[in-house]
């Protein structure tokens, strides 16, 4: 059975060590599904939500491209990396539903699998936050990883 890698042999909390591996190109996506209501849809104009704020799709993205890259900051074990890549949309899936959708790469020892999942967290809670003034209703559905690539275990969901 798999150890869990951040706990010590005195199950204490530590950082992984990753000296030893290999620099290589490492990629994740991840998403983030969202329900609004149909008080913030009937807002959509042009496609875009338009609040007191701002364009409520083009903030949350923004967001989203600033979250993946404070991970290290909000994870106390993610190693800080350097991203070369990071990409957040956003589009209606159907009547009521938005998804996120994130894309992150560097060329580093580690994965970005943690930062293309705060990616997508950060920008599915900013657009929480700037539609909750018109309902508090909204729900996030589901966050999760989508496919990882490099090092020496990818993912791909299923």
């Amino acid at each position: 059975m798999t150890e869990f890698t951040h706990i010590d042999e005195n199950q204490q909390p530590q950082m992984v060590d990753v000296g030893g591996k290999s620099t290589t190109r490492r990629t994740a996506r991840a998403e983030a599904i969202v329900n609004l209501t149909e008080d913030v849809v009937s807002r959509f104009e042009d496609g875009e939500i338009q609040s007191k704020k701002g364009p409520v799709f083009h903030t949350a993205i923004l967001a989203g491209i600033q979250a993946a890259k404070k991970t290290s900051d909000l994870i106390p074990l993610c190693h800080p990396l350097p991203l070369t890549k990071c990409s957040v949309t956003i589009e209606r899936r159907d009547e009521c539903r938005v998804i996120v959708r994130t894309e992150v790469s560097t060329d580093a020892k580690t994965g970005v699998e943690m930062e293309a999942l705060s990616a997508a967290s950060g920008a599915a809670l900013t657009l929480y936050d700037m539609c909750k003034a018109v309902t508090k209703g909204i729900v996030i559905e589901s966050i999760r990883l989508i496919e990882k690539t490099g090092g020496k275990s990818g993912f791909k969901a299923s």
